[in-house]
């Protein structure tokens, strides 16, 4: 199923997209057991969708597709060796903004405000010391999560206010249940800025795939229903540019992920 929060009447409800539709269920979250369906729909252009949930805690991997590795080297001064391990940074769940809600962009704090389309997971069950070969039982779904980025507030190595800013986490529109997608390693993924392609790739080149994240993080972090996983960004960030290409106000991102649809957001003048 394709899962959505949505809100009609002042109502906030769960639902099932379904052919531009949205069916309403008996749901209270995206992660409630025994969803079922009220006979309720929807048209989806009478309906404002909203990020999925509100993670409890949000698991960037960064430089997890090969070419994205070596674009950072040449142009953010990262490593040009391929990881070892997963790199692991954190968003706050107060970054999460949802699908058409706005991206802030405040001139006074950053001038080089970037894109990065990436496979998002969420964590279903507990997932403590999971061994990568039961990791997929541990998921509930996908999405989509735009990890923003303020490119010229890295501090000292570090990315947490680089990342994790108000508005730095686009998420949704909607989740795809685990049982409707046998690989999560072979979906298509890209993103346009003002209709323009910026990005276009393949999950199939991820570094380390998502049962080896879940096996890496659940070694030393509790995974708890509700945390997502944000898989990592392909080449063609806006840094990766020659001239480099940033983030303005005005701009519009839409991220696009095979099966799971399309997350618009503007970008807004926050100052």
């Amino acid at each position: 199923m394709l899962l959505a929060t949505y809100s009609i009447d002042g109502r906030r409800r769960v639902g099932i997209l379904r052919d531009n539709e949205v069916f309403e269920t008996t749901a209270e979250s995206i992660l409630h057991s025994g969803l079922t369906e009220t006979g309720v729909r929807h048209p989806l252009s009478a309906v404002t969708l909203h990020a999925p949930l509100r993670p409890g805690k949000i698991v960037g991997i960064g430089l997890n597709y090969t070419e994205h590795v070596a674009e950072s080297a040449r142009t953010l001064d990262t490593d040009k060796e391929l990881p070892q391990r997963p790199v692991l940074f954190s968003k706050p769940a107060t970054a999460v903004v949802g699908p058409d809600e706005p991206i802030q962009h405040n001139g006074n704090m950053t001038r080089q405000l970037d894109w990065e389309c990436e496979l998002a997971v969420i964590i279903g069950r507990t997932a403590k010391r999971v061994r990568a070969e039961d990791a997929l039982e541990h998921v509930f779904g996908y999405s989509i999560m735009n990890d923003i980025s303020a490119r010229d507030q890295r501090r000292s190595g570090q990315w947490f206010f680089s990342k994790g800013q108000d508005s730095y986490a686009p998420f949704g529109p909607a989740v795809l249940t685990a049982d409707e997608l046998a690989d999560p390693h072979d979906l298509d993924l890209s993103l346009r800025v003002n209709g323009e392609v910026k990005q276009k790739s393949n999950t199939r080149y991820m570094l380390f795939r998502i049962p080896d994240l879940i096996a890496d993080i659940s070694a030393g972090m509790t995974l708890e229903p509700g945390d997502v996983i944000s898989t990592g960004s392909p080449a063609g960030v806006g840094a990766s540019f020659t001239p480099q290409q940033f983030l303005r106000p005005g701009d519009v991102v839409e991220a696009t992920i095979e099966r799971i649809g399309t997350l618009r957001n503007p970008v807004v003048d926050a100052r």
